[in-house]
């Protein structure tokens, strides 16, 4: 009489693949991807009327990153390393310039009237920027606002704005509002 063939247990052989992806999976990183931190505007009330935003001249500073990664901000052509200075310039209009952001007085929760300026930055760069310089011009303009925030809240509070509590740092928001806006990447050079 024949014997029948010894065959391997194979619910064994799931059980140790089973650990095993369990244990890479523990020990593994993921890479993490890089990008920048917004905080994105509240949607819009459904019921709301689109009313186009008209914005005065001169409370926009318009910059331009083309392909080649030239930066134009307010007509002139200037280096990345300008434009914290030439933001912060704008946004303070310390000399009450008409060519600059008009200030509106707003009165702010738990600190009182504030003239608030209307400066909007408008960012428009090429399909072609690369993502390093656009990173790069964001860096700048976020610091400038930054810059100016720890001006006023080391006149106000006798603080940097990130040892501020939360209370606070929402009164310098609202003095010192960060309104850069993006307008959609565009091809420019290309023929259609």
């Amino acid at each position: 009489m024949a014997r029948p063939a010894q065959q391997l247990p194979s619910s064994s052989l799931a059980d140790i693949a089973f650990m095993v992806l369990i244990f890479f999976l523990l020990v593994s990183t993921m890479d993490q991807d890089l990008g920048l931190q917004r905080r994105l505007p509240p949607m819009p009330d459904p019921n709301q009327k689109a009313d186009d935003v008209q914005i005065k001249r001169r409370n926009m500073l318009i910059i331009k990153l083309n392909e080649a990664d030239r930066l134009l901000a307010g007509g002139s052509q200037i280096d990345v390393s300008m434009l914290k200075d030439k933001a912060m310039e704008f946004l303070l209009n310390s000399a009450n310039d008409e060519n600059l952001p008009e200030r509106e007085v707003k009165t702010i929760e738990g600190f009182g009237s504030y003239p608030v300026s209307k400066g909007v930055i408008s960012l428009q760069n090429h399909r072609g920027t690369s993502y390093e310089a656009y990173l790069k011009v964001q860096n700048e303009l976020v610091k400038a606002v930054n810059v100016i925030r720890d001006e006023f809240a080391m006149a106000n509070f006798g603080k940097v704005y990130i040892n501020l509590d939360e209370d606070k740092q929402r009164i310098v928001r609202e003095a010192i509002p960060q309104n850069i806006s993006e307008a959609e990447p565009k091809d420019t050079g290309r023929k259609k």
